[in-house]
């Protein structure tokens, strides 16, 4: 039942928002065309639950099999046609109308990202500021370039960066274009300095270390500022309250090591569920000693960790990111325009070899990190959504036979040929696009078990 709710239910709703979504711009422009549409389906084989309403009596289908969906119109190549209703087979179309119909679905995906971004950005959230530290790497980008512990960067070549994530963006970003970087900063001495990281020879695959982030390749990690071990708050009946620990209580050390802020806590803490730990607290200017045993709970991947029910003031590790409604639009617009391009460029980069086919995820991999995120709360899961919503839109416009952008480019070769191609040319094109993917499908089910695997 835990797996069933943490994973399955999460991707099911997911994929079948944007299934939804998909489908139903091919929908609404085809009906907006006057084409009559016969079923709309979400999902493909045996039908769980089918009813037809409407003015054309449409059928309206939810199938056993839920990765994917279509909408089924009027065509004389699916069958006999009424002379009456020819105007509205899909098929008498102008080539403007048909291009629209079909560019409706991935263009709809790619409209619920920017909806969805746009609602996060006005909403807001509390992000890891972009404070970064080198990390142990010799001769790293991050270490060549001179990065001390406690930058906090300002700007990445002009961009202001407000948290931690859109470094972490930009810096990708850069690593593909294989670009110079000007890290513009601000020193823990409260001096600005640049710092400038060559990834012009940076491989954003990493070779035998793709599986390590490629932020951490580049000799960087977040870096959050110490804080005071102050207790802010304790949670009634927690192992915190029933040891003594108030509300102003400064940890001081634990089991006799001093505690240099909450980050240590946090981290000794978490080692010691079940265990008793003797915590040194100073209160009203005298210490005293308190047996904390903290409780245990489930984290991600499964592992128990300890919690004891306080809570510290983490305001100097984290920025409230938000925006005003009219600028969230536009950087809705922008981050979708940003990450299709990021997508159809790593994927030349796979087709030229210089980025590893390991990187191609299947529908096990969605479902891991579908789960996990939505673990994390409704805004990582739907930044999750809306990643993955242009991942399909941009995947279903590449010119392959059976996806979108194959009629599309069917449309495109009779727009200039002046006349539709003939049945044995898009019925040959028909099998060599289901045969790429179904082999495109195959290769990403194994890596998604390679990686469950090891």
């Amino acid at each position: 039942m835990s797996f069933l709710m943490s994973y399955v239910i999460p991707f099911l709703l997911g994929l079948g928002l944007l299934i939804l979504v998909h489908e139903l711009g091919h929908y609404l422009v085809a009906r907006g065309c006057g084409v009559k549409v016969l079923r709309f389906s979400i999902g493909f084989g045996r039908p769980l639950f089918k009813r037809r309403f409407g003015a054309d009596d449409v059928e309206w289908v939810l199938a056993a099999f839920p990765l994917g969906g279509y909408v089924k119109m009027l065509d004389e190549a699916e069958g006999e046609v009424a002379p009456h209703e020819l105007h509205r087979a899909f098929n008498r179309q102008p080539i403007r109308r048909r291009v629209a119909i079909v560019a409706a679905g991935p263009v709809f995906n790619l409209l619920l990202a920017v909806l969805l971004y746009w609602g996060l950005f006005v909403v807001g959230s509390d992000e890891l500021r972009p404070v970064i530290a080198p990390t142990a790497a010799v001769a790293s980008p991050a270490q060549v370039a001179g990065v001390r512990t406690g930058d906090l960067v300002l700007s990445v070549d002009g961009e202001e960066m407000r948290s931690w994530r859109d470094l972490r963006w930009v810096l990708v970003r850069r690593a593909i274009e294989h670009a110079e970087v000007r890290l513009l900063v601000r020193t823990e001495q409260g001096d600005e300095a640049v710092r400038v990281l060559d990834l012009r020879d940076f491989s954003i695959d990493g070779g035998d270390d793709s599986a390590e982030d490629p932020i951490a390749r580049m000799g960087l990690q977040s870096s959050p500022p110490s804080f005071p071990s102050l207790v802010e708050s304790v949670e009634e009946g927690g192992a915190a309250s029933r040891a003594g620990l108030r509300p102003g209580d400064e940890i001081v050390a634990i089991d006799g090591a001093a505690v240099a802020s909450s980050l240590d806590v946090v981290k000794i803490v978490r080692a010691s569920p079940g265990q008793s730990r003797m915590f040194v607290v100073r209160r009203a200017g005298e210490n005293l000693e308190l047996a904390v045993v903290p409780g245990e709970r489930p984290f991600k991947d499964g592992e128990n960790v300890g919690f004891i029910g306080a809570g510290f003031d983490t305001s100097a590790m984290f920025a409230t990111v938000r925006y005003g409604p009219g600028e969230a639009l536009g950087r809705a617009f922008r981050l979708t325009w940003e990450t299709s391009a990021l997508t159809l460029k790593s994927i030349g980069l796979m087709i030229t070899g210089h980025i590893s086919l390991k990187n191609v995820s299947g529908p096990l991999t969605i479902a891991d990190i579908a789960g996990k995120s939505a673990q994390h709360g409704l805004a990582p899961f739907l930044n999750f959504l809306a990643f993955i919503s242009i991942s399909l839109g941009v995947l279903n416009l590449l010119p392959v036979p059976v996806l979108d952008g194959g009629h599309l480019l069917y449309y495109a070769l009779e727009f200039i040929k002046g006349s539709a191609l003939s049945e044995r040319a898009v019925a040959f094109g028909q099998r060599i696009g289901l045969t790429l993917l179904l082999m495109l499908m195959a290769f990403a089910l194994f890596n998604d078990v390679n990686r469950l695997v090891s």
